[in-house]
């Protein structure tokens, strides 16, 4: 099981050329798809008058692939040559990307959201392999954390500068913009030197028995199972806000899109906070317990928001609920990374890819029907206490003593 050891500062880590490019390449990659997101809903929004139902499709025809796709793509980025597998997964979706300038109707968008989804699928495991080979074992939690905040300082950022492209030169600037940084991610990965020995008998195992291989290695390691459960109840309850606070604010809040879009940017910012403080926190706190940790935080803030109905508060829970989802990503993501064998690095992290998908579509489509049926604070409610006996539980099961159970043995990296 994992212990507090030393840990690389986020400076350490940048220093080393092979992070620094692969976190440059992340960054403006993924603030090109927040750029063609945004003018995605925007253009079905308002140009086409889309429903809410057709709008919210956009979203599910994006998660669908990676929670169907991702257990069979992790099987071939076992086998395959990692930073070629990056390489192509990031011309594909420049190229498909493209498509969105000449498309108009809404089956050919939620047709090309699928097909970068689907290709996505094989890109976020080969970049969780490649953080395992170009990072030294110290610098995984930094690593991991730069990553991180490169998504949730994009998410804060390109809203508004997504929203002056679309006023100023129309969709199709974040469309064009998007396609580059692909391009441009392509060629940072161009110049890693990316090594990892394929892992014997590797290619004459047929796909189904890699599956299992891999399943079966999560679901006796006590330490992969907890971290895959707490990430995925952690995206359950960041989705059920995601999806309606919108309607919290309108109905409990009774305020406007202005709150609305600042709420949203300030879970952003309490990610980006809590991943500050997590490798100082990561000399003393094993890194299973900051997870427990951090569904208790999560919890916390959740539940303030539901009890008491104001701005302020909710404000604070939402800065809350960013900060405890750092303490569950970015260790999760690191404990992944140092108690997987190299061999089924990609295996495990498409399936924890899948299981974060799936709950999110299913957050989308129960959190409705149940806060229409009990009341959105109810729900609210709901979602704590499933963070919260999630965390009681791992916690209880981790202190347990298993010196004896050869599951919790940490694998050797190779």
């Amino acid at each position: 099981m994992a212990s507090p050891t030393p840990q690389l500062s986020f400076r350490d880590v940048l220093k080393i050329q092979s992070v620094r490019r692969l976190w440059l390449a992340q960054l403006i990659s993924i603030f090109g798809d927040f750029l063609a997101i945004f003018a995605v809903f925007s253009f079905v929004t308002f140009k086409l008058h889309g429903t809410a139902t057709q709008v919210s499709m956009i979203l599910v025809a994006y998660l669908l692939p990676l929670a169907v796709v991702s257990p069979l793509a992790g099987v071939y980025v076992d086998k395959w040559n990692v930073k070629w597998t990056m390489i192509s997964s990031d011309l594909i979706r420049g190229v498909l990307v493209l498509g969105l300038i000449f498309v108009h109707d809404l089956n050919a968008i939620y047709g090309i959201f699928f097909a970068l989804s689907t290709v996505s699928a094989f890109f976020v495991p080969a970049q969780s392999v490649a953080v395992r080979a170009i990072a030294p074992a110290a610098g995984l939690l930094a690593v991991n954390g730069l990553m991180s905040q490169a998504v949730q300082g994009s998410q804060i950022i390109s809203p508004a500068v997504a929203g002056l492209l679309v006023q100023w030169f129309g969709a199709k600037a974040c469309f064009l913009f998007d396609s580059f940084s692909f391009f441009f991610s392509a060629a940072m990965v161009m110049t890693l030197a990316i090594h990892r020995a394929p892992a014997p008998g590797t290619a004459a195992r047929s796909v189904l028995a890699s599956m299992r291989q891999g399943f079966g290695f999560i679901f006796t390691h006590a330490v992969i199972s907890f971290v895959i459960l707490s990430m995925t109840a952690g995206m359950f309850a960041v989705r059920c806000f995601g999806a309606l606070l919108s309607v919290y604010v309108r109905d409990v809040l009774v305020s406007n899109a202005a709150l609305y879009g600042t709420l949203g940017s300030l879970i952003g910012v309490g990610m980006i906070a809590g991943t500050q403080l997590i490798h100082r926190a990561a000399s003393r706190v094993p890194q299973q317990f900051m997870v427990i940790y951090g569904l208790a935080g999560m919890g916390a803030a959740v539940l303030v928001t539901a009890v008491f109905g104001r701005i302020s508060t909710t404000a604070l829970g939402m800065l809350g609920l960013g900060f405890g989802a750092a303490f569950i990503m970015v260790p999760s993501q690191t404990l992944l990374q140092q108690e997987t064998p190299h061999a089924l690095l990609g295996r495990v992290s498409s399936s924890l890819m899948s299981l974060l998908a799936m709950s999110q579509v299913f957050a989308m489509f129960v959190a409705g029907p149940v806060a229409q049926q009990l009341g959105i604070r109810n729900l609210y409610f709901g979602s704590a206490a499933m963070l919260g006996v999630v965390g009681a539980v791992g916690y209880a099961w981790l202190r347990k003593p298993k010196e004896n159970d050869p599951c919790l043995e940490t694998p050797e990296l190779s």
